[in-house]
């Protein structure tokens, strides 16, 4: 049992789970529960955005991963609440003072190639610290980088080459594929992953690219092939309901 099997039920239906496990609960507007991804942007000195992307995507999926998250840690409740609703994510941006600040709630700071990101362990949006809760969602925008060839031995995630996104947008859905990867993959491949400390690298495809990965009406093949699993938004900021985002190829 991992504590992300309600991922793989809910957008892996092919590999016919348990329905229960499947459903979503009911959430009323007092009941929505998010993690909050504190992005570090300092002014001076703004940090490559690919490598931004990667930070928050591994700390989203090293939080719910954590030894505290397993059955009896301290974070395993709000982690499991979570993960059994929809996977809401809120990036927001912080410098200085406020960067240190989140720094004291619970949660994991990745650093990739000189930026930072903090995923916080998930709560009702309702109950988020002042301190964080403050933070800007919106306002700020790193220009497009050339990372360069990905690292080997690392998941890739791809961004939709077509959808424009912010780099909080980004960061969240990017968030969103290093999860439905890791719910989809067996034991040794997850501690595989692991042991690299969930590393990935994040790059934007060829629209080309892009189609040929893309699992279209197929996503039990595409997993089956090509190990590639798909996030689909819910619509709630920047895009229309439905729309891939990332592809996330193991």
């Amino acid at each position: 049992m991992s504590i992300l099997d309600p991922l793989a039920a809910r957008y892996a239906d092919w590999l016919e789970l348990p329905a229960e496990e499947a459903a979503l609960p009911e959430a009323g507007p007092d009941e929505v529960r998010a993690m909050p991804i504190v992005l570090r942007m300092e002014k001076a000195e703004p940090p490559p955005r690919t490598a931004l992307l990667e930070a928050a995507a591994t700390a989203a999926l090293a939080v719910c991963l954590d030894e505290r998250a397993r059955p009896g840690g301290e974070w395993h409740e709000p982690v499991r609440a979570w993960v059994s609703g929809h996977i809401r994510k809120v990036a927001r941006r912080a410098r200085g003072a406020h960067w240190q600040a989140a720094q004291a709630h619970p949660g994991i700071t990745v650093t990739a190639d000189g930026a930072q990101a903090r995923a916080l362990v998930p709560s009702r949006v309702v109950d988020t610290p002042k301190e964080i809760s403050r933070l800007q969602i919106s306002g700020s925008e790193l220009p497009p980088d050339e990372p360069g060839p990905p690292s080997s031995g690392v998941p890739l995630l791809l961004l939709n080459p077509e959808v424009s996104m912010t780099v909080g947008k980004a960061a969240a859905q990017v968030g969103h594929g290093t999860m439905m990867l890791a719910a989809l993959l067996d034991a040794g491949d997850l501690a595989a992953w692991g042991e690299r400390d969930y590393r990935c690298a994040v790059r934007i495809p060829t629209v080309g690219q892009w189609k040929d990965l893309h699992p279209g009406d197929d996503p039990a093949g595409a997993w089956r092939d090509r190990r590639v699993v798909a996030v689909r938004d819910a619509g709630y900021t920047e895009v229309d309901p439905g729309t891939v985002t990332v592809l996330a190829r193991w």
